[in-house]
């Protein structure tokens, strides 16, 4: 395959894994916080402590943390196709990664929000806040560079999981190295593929470095 030939394909492969990336982690970081700040309040000593449903939020976490994507990825295509309609394409792909990432990163937001002093914690109570205030204000906003943080690993998780949505004909550049650099053994493409999945894993860490050093000078 020519340079001319290839540019092509790589640019809309491209588009789409960033597509996929994108909204997958805005409704993981919308569908993870809620989870894990669930998590939070329902535990021993929470602010709505609630064990049995703590305990049941545990382990479909656990079982959702447990499944390698793969089969994730198969496991859940009635949902899939229930979702979109269709279970090919990028906005097919969307479902699964979603899924798969959202237990994962359920537990770093609970882990970050733990690691909250407790004192403060106590001072907001003891000044009368409601629960909604110690949430948003007290625990959500200490525990910002943890979450940060998080969202990055998470991020570069979904990068890997997103090209391995190109077994089942999710889009994107692993569906581009699956076809072209695999089975039609095009090396350049399957090269090419794997820098420009480098890439996004490399300005995925940076900015998510950045913006976590900044939260915690502050």
């Amino acid at each position: 395959m020519t340079w001319s030939e290839m540019v092509p394909l790589l640019w809309e492969a491209t588009k789409e894994s960033a597509y996929m990336v994108l909204v997958a982690t805005l409704l993981t970081a919308v569908g993870g916080l809620l989870v894990g700040v669930a998590l939070v309040l329902t535990d021993r000593g929470g602010l709505l402590a609630l064990r049995p449903v703590n305990a049941l939020l545990g382990l479909i976490v656990n079982i959702g943390r447990s499944l390698p994507f793969i089969i994730l990825l198969v496991a859940i295509i009635p949902f899939t196709r229930a979702v979109v309609g269709t279970t090919i394409g990028t906005s097919a792909a969307i479902v699964p990664l979603t899924v798969g990432a959202i237990p994962f990163y359920a537990r770093i937001v609970e882990t970050a929000i733990r690691e909250v002093n407790r004192d403060v914690v106590a001072a907001a109570r003891a000044m009368g806040a409601s629960r909604r205030e110690i949430v948003v204000k007290v625990l959500l906003r200490e525990a910002r560079p943890g979450l940060v943080a998080g969202l990055t690993i998470t991020v570069v998780a979904l990068v890997g999981y997103s090209a391995m949505a190109g077994v089942v004909g999710g889009g994107g550049l692993g569906d581009l190295a699956i076809r072209y650099g695999y089975q039609r053994f095009e090396t350049e493409v399957m090269i090419a593929t794997v820098v420009l999945l480098v890439v996004f894993v490399q300005l995925a860490q940076m900015l998510g470095d950045l913006v976590a050093r900044r939260l915690s000078h502050r």
